[in-house]
């Protein structure tokens, strides 16, 4: 813990984890809080699935595209403008009364301009920090994201259900802005200056280790948006025992990336984090009551913050500083369409066959997610004693030979 202490003492580091927190926190809500929403108007969770799947395809889109345009154009206004229309759509979508199609085509405006915070953050950190304190900081990093992906939803459960569907969205958008503008106004946002990429985009991922690092991805995060639709359909709209079981997940997670932070991270070690995921995950679909659950999804969640700080360490390390902002673009592409996809794809399984199905949805996520990255161990770098700063970019300069 000391080593942590350390980190968010160094300058710039504490405000900066804070800012992109808060300005992310709506992509961790947004997927449950609609689920819920779009369910109560027209009563089935295959609206919603649909409405989700429009989502996540705009912000498929988005993710590469805005963080190559943070090196064209800076970070600042990028993320002022996709932020702004975000936000608007995402209001829209919470106070008009829409049809499904209208609601899939606004969702897909919103998807597409999803502001590029993490891409930018994950650009910025190798530069206000040593290499030896950078893959600490990706896990303590990781370990804080969980609040987005475990804790959002559990908040926009307890606003959905105790206040209304709509408090929960609204609630969202909020945050979007405010923590939009935080992250904006920070001086590191402003000294650092993402070169502009002299390759086509999607080259990036031809490089093994970032396709495996945004599939694996895609993976646990679309286990995480299942889990969480199973558990709220488990207890129903009526209980908040459902936000319980997820802060419990939550914290599994927060357990997770504080005890495994320093660990090496060997060829094997994104297979062995997702196992642990999934091992727990399995153990959740066998009886459906609040301790189990509980207990179960404290196990799985012990492996996710970690398998999360892994990720982050293999981009960093395989890629030149120009291509970082798009290769975390891809990656965060991966992590929003596994958000969307997994909540629209037990909300289908949910509507079929009940709500342990969504479990059994969660588990065969994050298996896959085990299995892929043991098959593709080969490019799966050997960090142990590397500096995982990104590659500097280089270029020939003119020698003046008298």
């Amino acid at each position: 813990m000391k080593s942590y202490w350390t980190l968010l003492r160094t300058p710039g580091v504490s405000r900066l984890i804070g800012a992109q927190l808060t300005a992310r926190f709506p992509f961790g809500m947004l997927s449950l809080a609609f689920l819920i929403h779009i369910e109560r108007i027209f009563d089935s969770y295959g609206a919603a699935g649909l409405v989700l799947g429009a989502m996540s395809i705009g912000q498929a889109i988005a993710g590469p595209l805005t963080s190559r345009l943070m090196g064209r154009l800076g970070m600042r206004p990028v993320i002022i403008a996709t932020m702004f229309i975000c936000a608007v759509s995402i209001i829209v979508m919470a106070l008009v009364p829409l049809s499904i199609p209208s609601l899939m085509l606004i969702g897909f405006v919103s998807g597409l301009s999803t502001p590029p915070i993490q891409p930018a953050v994950r650009t910025i950190y190798p530069k206000i920090v040593n290499s030896r304190q950078l893959n600490p900081l990706f896990s303590l990093d990781a370990s804080a994201q969980e609040i987005i992906w475990v804790l959002g939803p559990v908040i926009a459960t307890f606003v959905a259900l105790q206040v209304s569907t709509t408090a929960g969205i609204l609630l969202a958008a909020f945050f979007l802005v405010a923590g939009g503008i935080w992250f904006v106004s920070l001086p590191e946002v402003g000294r650092v200056r993402i070169p502009r990429s002299r390759r086509k985009i999607g080259v990036v991922l031809k490089k093994p280790e970032v396709l495996l690092s945004t599939i694996v991805g895609f993976t646990l995060v679309a286990a995480c948006a299942a889990v969480e639709a199973g558990v709220v359909a488990v207890f129903g709209h009526g209980s908040a025992d459902a936000g319980w079981v997820l802060g419990i997940f939550a914290i599994g997670s927060l357990i997770g990336g504080l005890a495994l932070g320093h660990a090496p991270i060997g060829p094997w070690a994104l297979a062995a984090r997702m196992l642990i995921v999934t091992i727990g995950l399995a153990l959740a679909s066998l009886w459906l009551t609040f301790w189990w659950l509980s207990l179960a999804l404290l196990v799985a969640g012990v492996g996710i913050a970690p398998a999360f700080a892994v990720l982050f360490g293999i981009v960093s390390a395989s890629v030149k500083f120009s291509d970082t902002a798009e290769a975390y673009g891809w990656v965060g592409t991966g992590q929003l369409i596994g958000a969307a996809m997994g909540s629209a794809i037990a909300g289908f399984s949910i509507d079929q066959s009940g709500p342990v199905s969504a479990i059994y949805v969660a588990a065969g996520f994050a298996a896959l997610g085990c299995i892929i990255p043991a098959l593709g161990r080969r490019w799966h770098p050997d960090l142990r004693g590397r500096d995982i700063s990104p590659i500097p970019d280089t270029e020939p300069i003119q020698v003046q030979v008298s």
